[in-house]
């Protein structure tokens, strides 16, 4: 064997990539070794490869797919290099994002788990609204709501369409049970719009409604319909119904996650009570 040339254990011992992963990378077309003996099979990778080697443990290590990973490899360019590496810098900084907002609302629910949420009492009339429906996974429904919302905005915008009230939604009891349903989400209007893509206009009924606020990101937002459940439960005021939603605050008004404000409405046989 050449001098500059390593067995595939040697490589191994020098770039801390197990046997087993360099097969797989082989086979992935991520670290492709320098020879491979036709009668024996035996790969064998030049020194020159470990710095590759490396920058592919590093990626990795940072959870980049290998798909990703192979396109970095194979960028033709320092900019397209670039360009993929930025994408997946981009990625962990929301995941990062996301595991920070999951730990505060871990925190404060072990800090407080039994908070008290004001409940008030709602009549919401027939309204007249645009709006955009879809069958969504609830996985997705986060997503969704922002594109379709801002469609909405856009649409009514084009169009000279004043809106006249707060944005909403309107969720199926399948997109909880069966974690796939139909979700509305809308923009109360006067005068008449032109359907255009998937924005269609809609009437929605009155609706009477026991209604929390959540303050802050999406994340959380599973104890404010805890209490609420226990509210309508408790008071026996719970009737058949989708969940409605209202966003007084949203991205659309701010990028500040944390001054977002989301008002849940879950349906209910008003009595005449007061809501505490």
């Amino acid at each position: 064997m050449p001098a500059s040339l390593l067995s595939i254990g040697d490589f191994s011992r020098a770039t801390h990539l197990s046997v087993k992963t360099l097969r797989y990378y082989h086979r992935e077309g991520v670290l492709e070794p320098l020879e491979i003996d036709e009668s024996s099979g035996y790969r064998r990778y030049s020194v020159e490869q470990i710095p590759t080697a490396q920058v592919i443990h590093r990626f990795r290590d940072l959870g980049m797919p290998v798909d990703d990973v192979r396109r970095v490899i194979a960028a033709p360019d320092p900019a397209a290099r670039s360009a993929l590496i930025s994408r997946h810098l981009q990625r962990l900084e929301e995941e990062l994002g996301r595991t920070q907002a999951a730990v505060a609302s871990l925190r404060d629910l072990l800090d407080h788990p039994a908070a008290e949420w004001p409940v008030e009492h709602r009549r919401v009339p027939a309204m007249r609204v645009a709006a955009i429906t879809e069958d969504v996974d609830a996985a997705q429904v986060g997503a969704w709501y922002q594109g379709a919302l801002g469609e909405l905005y856009a649409t009514l915008s084009a169009q000279g369409v004043a809106v006249s009230g707060v944005a909403g939604g309107v969720y199926a009891d399948e997109l909880f049970t069966d974690e796939r349903g139909s979700a509305t989400v809308y923009l109360p209007i006067i005068s008449a719009v032109a359907e255009l893509g998937r924005v269609r206009q809609r009437e929605l009924p009155a609706v009477e409604l026991a209604v929390v606020t959540h303050d802050g990101p999406d994340a959380g937002v599973d104890r404010a319909y805890g209490a609420l459940a226990g509210y309508v439960t408790r008071h026996a005021l719970a009737v058949a119904g989708p969940i409605r939603e209202f966003y007084p605050v949203s991205r659309q008004h701010t990028m500040d996650a944390a001054a977002w404000r989301t008002e849940i409405g879950w349906p209910i046989f008003e009595t005449g009570g007061q809501a505490r």
